[in-house]
């Protein structure tokens, strides 16, 4: 019975891990995607160098996420 206690309690952590670590890089990402077309459509000439920010932006945002996905597994595999 105490096993399964463990056991449930590791996949209820590891979800609310990634839940609560998803949100985050969600509404980042969403911010600067959304901001950066608002800049594009002002400015189209600086549509390039916006893009290329952005995308930058973005994939330092997502490795919040990455962590988050990381550690869930460490508590759902740790021994």
């Amino acid at each position: 019975m105490e096993q399964a206690i463990i056991i449930a309690a590791k996949a209820i952590g590891a979800g609310l891990c990634m839940g609560i670590g998803a949100i985050g890089p969600a509404l980042g990402e969403g911010n600067a995607v959304g901001k950066a077309l608002e800049g594009m459509a002002r400015q189209p000439e600086s549509a390039g160098k916006l893009l290329t920010n952005m995308i930058i932006g973005c994939g330092i945002t997502e490795t919040t996420g990455i962590y988050a996905l990381l550690i869930s597994f460490m508590i759902l595999f740790a021994l």
